[in-house]
């Protein structure tokens, strides 16, 4: 598996996600790799349920990160 740099997830990121909060959880799903999911809501200031259905949504893009 290639390894890509913060930099390079956030730029696909920026290219392919549009949603402010959508964005802000997955930057920090990708690059921060929090322990769990409950953290990443926290860190976020979200629900679970809103973090779930936001990596859910974008699961589309990790067909641009490999």
């Amino acid at each position: 598996m290639e390894h890509h740099s913060r930099t390079e997830i956030l730029e696909i990121l920026d290219e392919y996600i549009h949603r402010k909060q959508d964005m802000e959880v997955m930057a920090k799903y990708l690059t921060d790799r929090p322990n769990s999911l409950e953290e990443l809501a926290y860190e976020c200031d979200v629900s679970l349920s809103t973090v779930k259905r936001i990596i859910n949504r974008n699961s589309f893009i990790y067909k641009y990160i490999p």
